[in-house]
């Protein structure tokens, strides 16, 4: 067995901002949601694009999320996962979605309207690994060039 490692905030930030999928989890009436999204990180924060009449925007508006982003090798038993926690905000102000645009637009995998754009700034962030691996980043599958 394999000990997990601690990574530091700064760590779990580039991972988090050398990524293009992950998942976010909210609670909604009817429990808790895990649901897979594409993203990026603009400014020190997660940007998702949803539909409006989505469950995430719906009831993630205004709401305490959790963002996850993660690989792992199944072979060789390695792996890292890096968790952002904080409260999630509707960008309303057209400055900020074209800064967003501009900058590093989350492009949806899923088909459909998604101009609905949520911004986490994250309160918290942690992350693990286990194995050795000299660049983390380098093991997720489709990453974004830093």
């Amino acid at each position: 067995m394999k000990d997990p490692t601690d990574l530091s905030p700064e760590e779990c930030a580039r991972l988090l901002s050398a990524g293009v999928a992950g998942r976010v989890a909210l609670s909604a009436p009817d429990g808790p949601h895990i649901i897979p999204v594409n993203y990026s990180v603009v400014d020190g924060a997660v940007i998702l694009r949803t539909s409006p009449y989505s469950v995430l925007g719906t009831h993630g508006r205004d709401s305490l999320l959790a963002f996850e982003v993660d690989t792992f090798d199944y072979e060789r038993h390695t792996g890292w996962s890096v968790v952002a926690r904080g409260r999630a905000e509707v960008l309303t102000d057209a400055a900020e979605v074209a800064h967003v645009r501009e900058t590093w637009e989350p492009r949806p995998w899923a088909g459909g309207q998604r101009g609905l754009y949520l911004r986490l700034r994250w309160t918290e962030i942690s992350g693990r690994s286990v194995g050795a691996v000299d660049d983390l980043a380098s093991t997720l599958p489709v990453r974004r060039t830093l």
